[in-house]
């Protein structure tokens, strides 16, 4: 009997397939049947994180392979005295995109703006009281402080670290809860591709609210149905509530991810922009050690119900990003400092490089007006960063 079993299916193949592609078939099955005994056997399992260790030396590779090929920016050419390397390379990055006559003035604020940081308080004690003494300044500090505490808060981290366990607990196997974390953690890297077209077609407001509405239903979603289906007892129920871990994964590619960083990038003069950027920075590890102690405590005390926590959260998130933070697309530095004077309501103070307003408005004067731009002018080209 089972001899006849065994031979059913290679009696049934040999009947309906042609020589040819009976044997390509049957080849290509057998190598596909070593290839997952190999994969399930001591060899593979010696093998299996170390292929995905050796995977990620490739873009590693490559990227070190190009690097070669990349010009230094016009930026830090000035810096160094390279004028002519400079314009070159800044030339070459504007070509066919702008005119000649934008690209000298482009270069000539480069320049402007290299002069000033220089003339900018030059210690870094000096340059972190500024951003807590000056009112324009502290108005953009704590702003991309409470926005990279917020993206923290949200509860991406404690999804990122502990997506396995949590899938488990909602019906699924080891193998499928580990797919299901790499599959999104992909799916992640697809919508901060779609973030990058929409943020400056929406505006850095309308992706940050955005993102924290989905994020905030995604979290109710979860919170309720585990609690009207107790212990997997619907796995519609459960599905749906993975499909929302799904959506909430997206909800924070298309918002606080990666918008929340370009945000308080763009908001800082030059001279204070890499401080302000780490004390915002530090905005989020504060963020991170709240809720990495607030999860798992939380879901073993409350379950589900740790998830009505930050729907709470998520929830608070938009009113605050509608109602406290500026919008900044289109603006170029020049006015960013109009922008955050008026919110602080202190009209006289620190200009574009974190000099006295009045200081810069002066140096524009001496250079013929040179540096004064269009500030509702988004066509025109940005600074090179």
């Amino acid at each position: 009997m089972l001899v006849s079993w065994q031979a059913l299916p290679l009696a049934f193949g040999t009947i309906l397939t042609s020589l040819l592609i009976r044997d390509a078939l049957a080849n290509r099955l057998r190598r596909a049947g070593y290839f997952i005994t190999f994969w399930k056997s001591e060899a593979g399992e010696f093998w299996g994180w170390r292929t995905l260790e050796l995977i990620q030396l490739i873009p590693s590779l490559a990227f070190a392979a190009m690097l070669p090929f990349i010009p230094e920016t016009p930026r830090w050419l000035l810096q160094n005295g390279d004028t002519e390397r400079a314009s070159k390379v800044l030339y070459w990055l504007r070509e066919d995109v702008v005119e000649p006559t934008d690209i000298a003035h482009e270069l000539h604020a480069i320049n402007h703006d290299i002069e000033a940081y220089h003339r900018g308080p030059g210690s870094f004690v000096g340059k972190s009281l500024a951003l807590f003494r000056e009112k324009p300044l502290f108005a953009r500090m704590w702003r991309a402080f409470l926005l990279q505490f917020m993206a923290q808060m949200c509860g991406a981290t404690a999804m990122k670290y502990y997506l396995p366990t949590l899938l488990k607990a909602l019906g699924l196997g080891t193998r499928l809860a580990l797919m299901a974390g790499a599959v999104e953690m992909t799916a992640k890297i697809g919508m901060t591709v779609v973030e990058m077209w929409i943020i400056d077609r929406f505006g850095r407001k309308a992706c940050l609210a955005g993102g924290s509405v989905v994020m905030a239903v995604a979290m109710l979603v979860n919170g309720v149905l585990p609690q009207m289906f107790p212990e997997n007892g619907s796995p519609v129920a459960d599905a749906i509530c993975i499909a929302f871990i799904f959506i909430y994964a997206m909800g924070y590619s298309l918002g606080l991810g990666p918008a929340a960083w370009v945000y308080s990038s763009e908001i800082f003069p030059t001279t204070y922009r890499a401080c302000g950027l780490n004390f915002a920075a530090s905005g989020g590890s504060v963020g991170s050690i709240i809720v990495a102690q607030i999860w798992p405590i939380g879901i073993a005390e409350f379950g589900s119900k740790v998830y009505f926590f930050f729907f709470a959260v998520n929830a608070i998130c938009v009113p605050v990003i509608w109602l406290l933070y500026p919008e900044t697309k289109g603006c170029a530095l020049e006015d960013m400092d109009s922008l955050f004077q008026k919110d602080s309501g202190d009209s006289a103070s620190v200009g574009l490089h974190g000099l006295p307003a009045d200081h810069d408005e002066e140096q524009r004067e001496s250079n013929g007006g040179a540096d004064s731009r269009d500030s509702t002018n988004e066509a025109r080209p940005l600074l090179a960063q």
